[in-house]
């Protein structure tokens, strides 16, 4: 496939071909039945980013935890049913934020074009969005999933990476029965250059690595003060910049930080473990932005083509936290 970039101010605009991309997806695929979809999705998504910027984060990561979870179908949006808890209501969910702001630009969509465009298709062109909106790349979203019918609790915890895996093995469990390489793991891992963690998320790192009563020895000495100061034992409230200094802009700062063992992650950490995925970060660590803009693009539409519904599968939900 060929890539052609524009350089843009802020931005790298990635252009990927107008035709069809596998499993039915293309781009442009709302342009006869909803063809202001982008443009209505990217003005409410800057209205929301102006106003909360911290939600950058949690929107793009809200797309990676619905793909990895029975494919990229929306599903992560749904609301528990009948006492059964959705994706949304499982340990590794309980920290997303901006549902609202999905319920908010397809309630614009509904108005503009009824029952056209999916709650799948919109998280994926929001989480676009909020990485431009950062000054991070640009690129054509695919488009034409449906929705999905199914959300459960327990399958959102089997299939999302944990943020305390120490072993690279385990990390490439979880990213290659999706169809995702080595490089795109190292590289969709980077958008942790936006966004903040709970202390909780990375608190035994500090504290009781491993059960050792002590901190893991492979976070930076010199870091690990700073964060003892802001994020105290047991504590469930704190939010730690994940990329500091730069948390709120999307850049190759996340990989410096790995670089110089200051991941909040043990799993980000645990990056460093594989010569492949090290190289790269050394390499982003130390260059310009233009090669990690361009990956991060293909991987992000990798990723979104993962267990997509189309054509007659699933649904166009009226309201992306029901099912019709």
């Amino acid at each position: 496939m060929s890539l052609y970039k524009l350089f843009l101010p802020l931005a790298l605009v990635l252009l990927l071909p107008v035709s069809s991309y596998g499993q039915g997806l293309r781009v442009g695929f709302y342009q006869y039945t909803c063809p202001q979809v982008e443009e209505i999705i990217r003005k409410e998504t800057t209205k929301v980013i102006s106003r909360a910027p911290s939600l950058a984060g949690p929107l793009l990561r809200m797309h990676f935890h619905d793909c990895f979870v029975n494919g990229c179908d929306g599903s992560v949006l749904l609301n528990a049913t009948n006492g059964n808890p959705a994706e949304k209501d499982s340990i590794p969910n309980l920290s997303l934020r901006g549902f609202g702001v999905i319920d908010g630009v397809k309630a614009k969509l509904e108005k503009a074009c009824p029952g056209v465009v999916s709650c799948a298709d919109i998280l994926t062109i929001v989480a676009r969005d909020v990485v431009f909106l950062t000054k991070g790349p640009n690129w054509d979203v695919l488009t034409g999933r449906r929705d999905g019918f199914r959300s459960v609790a327990a399958e959102a915890l089997n299939n999302l990476p944990p943020p305390f895996l120490t072993a690279i093995q385990n990390l490439n469990q979880f990213f290659i029965p999706k169809g995702l390489n080595a490089k795109d793991q190292v590289v969709l891992l980077g958008g942790h250059t936006i966004g903040t963690s709970h202390c909780s998320s990375f608190s035994d790192r500090l504290y009781n690595f491993n059960r050792s009563g002590k901190a893991d020895p492979s976070l930076d000495k010199n870091y690990l003060p700073r964060l003892m100061s802001k994020c105290k034992p047991n504590d469930v409230k704190t939010l730690a910049e994940m990329d500091p200094g730069s948390f709120r802009t999307f850049d190759t700062g996340f990989y410096k930080q790995v670089a110089k063992r200051r991941s909040l992650f043990t799993s980000d950490q645990t990056l460093m473990l594989d010569p492949e995925s090290k190289a790269y970060i050394e390499r982003q660590a130390v260059g310009d932005q233009t090669e990690f803009f361009r990956d991060f693009a293909v991987s992000m539409v990798k990723m979104g083509n993962i267990q997509v519904l189309t054509g007659t599968q699933g649904e166009i939900r009226k309201h992306c936290a029901f099912v019709n």
